[in-house]
């Protein structure tokens, strides 16, 4: 019997070792009843890559669901740098700290509960300003999410966004709720927002960088 190809994503990410730490974040959020939904083990790794190279010191999580990419983030973070998780559920951010504290990376992260809107505006009146920032939240906010990252941003930081193609919603015509309009809106301003050195990576889900021109 004839084995079906690899599918490109799987072909590559079975060229790395299993990663143990977030294998064991996987399974607790599985054991927890939370969406299994944690970026793709590919852009975990980039995660990590990208706060590494622009020698990030301070990073801004949105969405922390169980833990899984604010590990990937951690990683990267200069020394005594620290991450800042936005998450709605204290139930998520419990499980999420816990998984960060069996990394060893508990103390490299604060998380504020609540919704987002409202800890990004609390950050700003604290002049908070991030060297990177992550989003993986609510995606009908995520051009809410953009220009609140635009504006604590530090000169030349990067914003990471996840799942821009929303499982072929976002590129199928016959979809028009409000999640996927801007998500589309979101997308369109990563690409042409003057602000913006932007692209647009379709692998998995898809994922937006952008750097804040300086």
């Amino acid at each position: 019997m004839t084995e079906m190809p690899l599918s490109a994503e799987a072909y590559l990410e079975g060229l790395f070792e299993p990663d143990a730490e977030l294998e064991r974040v996987k399974e607790g959020i599985r054991e927890n009843g939370m969406p299994e939904i944690s970026i793709a083990p590919g852009y975990g790794r980039l995660l990590t890559m990208l706060t590494r190279l622009v020698r990030a010191e301070q990073v801004l999580e949105i969405g922390a669901l169980g833990g899984y990419s604010g590990i990937c983030l951690a990683r990267g973070l200069s020394a005594g740098g620290k991450l800042v998780s936005l998450e709605l559920k204290q139930e998520y951010a419990d499980l999420a700290h816990k998984h960060l504290r069996e990394a060893g990376l508990g103390d490299k992260v604060e998380y504020r509960i609540g919704e987002a809107l409202d800890s990004l505006e609390a950050l700003s009146a604290e002049g908070r300003r991030f060297d990177l920032f992550f989003i993986d939240a609510d995606k009908g906010n995520y051009p809410n999410y953009l220009e609140w990252a635009i504006r604590l941003a530090r000169p030349g930081a990067l914003i990471l966004g996840d799942n821009l193609l929303m499982r072929g919603k976002t590129t199928d015509p016959e979809q028009s709720g409000n999640a996927v309009t801007k998500m589309r809106q979101f997308n369109e301003s990563v690409a042409r927002d003057p602000r913006l050195e932007g692209v647009l990576l379709p692998a998995y889900d898809g994922l937006a960088i952008a750097r804040v021109r300086e």
